[in-house]
């Protein structure tokens, strides 16, 4: 048996729906458990957050989970994450396409859990940076914050940590109003 070089869309593509979250890192297999309850319930809070800023200002677009963000489709260096929420600006909705979005979004949220948490602090944020997504959310339940960081000058520079119930506003919007205790059960 021969070893699988690197991995490619099609290799992906054909991977069986088995209830965990595939993706490809630099043409590497990385696959986690599915998201946990608590998880999904961040998730559903922070999307109806945004969605209603971006929808009322006519902003663009807001998708989640599970939603393939084709980062690079190069063999070597297959590139295809799930963030857990995105956000297209209006310029950026020509990168929809059936398979799933082809390109960096605006924004990529990631909400940490315990099997995923390491990953998304260290591999996927290099990779955001690498392919470009200008914006990324770090929003973590277990200590109640959530973390905006910026891409400059190829990385990512943390211009807001936010916690409890004050409101705040975290780039790419202005007049979001987020209190971060509004995302927790």
């Amino acid at each position: 048996m021969t070893a699988r070089l690197a991995w490619t869309y099609q290799d992906y593509a054909a991977l069986p729906d088995n209830g965990k979250r595939h993706e490809i890192h630099d043409g590497e297999l990385s696959v986690t458990p599915a998201p946990t309850s608590l998880h999904q319930i961040v998730l559903a809070n922070l999307f109806r957050i945004v969605d209603a800023h971006v929808r009322a200002r006519r902003l663009g677009l807001v998708l989640f989970a599970p939603l393939d963000v084709i980062l690079s489709d190069k063999p070597r260096e297959t590139t295809i994450l799930q963030p857990d929420l995105v956000y297209l600006d209006n310029g950026r909705l020509e990168a929809l396409r059936l398979r799933g979005m082809e390109g960096p979004p605006t924004l990529a949220a990631e909400i940490l859990s315990p099997s995923t948490a390491v990953t998304d602090r260290t591999a996927k944020r290099e990779l955001y940076a690498r392919y470009g997504v200008p914006y990324l959310w770090l929003v973590d339940p277990e200590a109640r914050t959530v973390e905006a960081l910026v891409h400059h000058a190829g990385q990512y520079v943390l211009t807001a940590r936010a916690s409890g119930m004050q409101p705040i506003d975290l780039p790419p919007f202005t007049d979001l109003g987020l209190a971060p205790s509004s995302l927790w059960p």
